[in-house]
């Protein structure tokens, strides 16, 4: 057994090599924003919409943005600390997009044609600028998990659901297969059986290479919604990038 000296100095020595340092960042100002997401419907689709308006008054959304920008990077160890940490962090800099573009009527309207909204610095993380399409494309994509599509929000009504708590490494499986079932069991934005065809969201379509792992889209479809007829799966629900604010 340790002599308490002897503890102390162990311990000393692993806080500072960063071996007893979380691997995650404290999600608490996350959680105290999230009160600003509620269930509602917005252009007949239900949805969890963000009141941007109270969460810019009151400064919760500051308060998480500093969390993530000065966050070390080096910390994230494992895979799915990764994961969440950069879903978690895309989800709350598309916010800051929206609540720093007041008034907005869709996310794209805050970049343009020559300079699409998703190759705009959007904020700081690990000391950088980091745009949207940059943690979407070049971090999340690459890793090899197309439940993504259904965690990261762009801040549109016809995106997967902001989810009411924040992903963490412990329960990322559980909330992603989560996410996924919630977004196959809306029909007004993922999956709608229509004149004997299967219509599901285009983001199957904008990223269909990136179920290839899982057997294709059929299988991945089928694995959620086991109870689904053996008709065609289009990709072609329309797409409503109306911001998913609360009128």
């Amino acid at each position: 057994m340790l002599k308490p000296g002897y503890l102390i100095i162990v311990l000393s020595f692993l806080l500072a090599t960063g071996k007893l340092a979380a691997e995650e960042p404290d999600w608490s100002h996350y959680q105290a924003l999230l009160k600003h997401v509620n269930p509602g419907v917005k252009n007949n689709v239900s949805l969890m919409l963000v009141d941007y308006k109270q969460m810019n008054g009151d400064g919760s959304l500051d308060k998480v943005y500093q969390d993530i920008s000065l966050f070390d990077l080096e910390r994230l160890s494992g895979r799915n600390e990764k994961l969440a940490f950069y879903i978690n962090a895309y989800n709350i800099l598309a916010l800051k997009m929206i609540a720093d573009n007041l008034p907005i009527d869709s996310i794209k309207d805050a970049g343009s044609f020559f300079s699409p909204v998703w190759d705009k610095p959007a904020g700081m993380l690990g000391g950088k600028l980091v745009t949207l399409g940059e943690i979407e494309h070049k971090i999340l994509r690459p890793m090899g998990e197309p439940r993504v599509h259904f965690a990261i929000v762009c801040a549109s009504v016809s995106c997967p659901d902001l989810r009411n708590e924040m992903f963490t490494a412990l329960k990322l499986d559980q909330q992603l297969n989560d996410q996924v079932q919630h977004f196959l069991n809306n029909q007004g934005k993922g999956l709608k059986i229509e004149n004997n065809v299967i219509r599901v969201s285009k983001i199957f379509d904008w990223f269909e290479e990136d179920f290839d792992g899982d057997g294709g889209i059929s299988s991945f479809i089928t694995h959620y919604r086991s109870d689904l007829p053996k008709f065609r799966i289009k990709a072609n629900l329309a797409y409503d990038w109306s911001v998913n604010a609360v009128n």
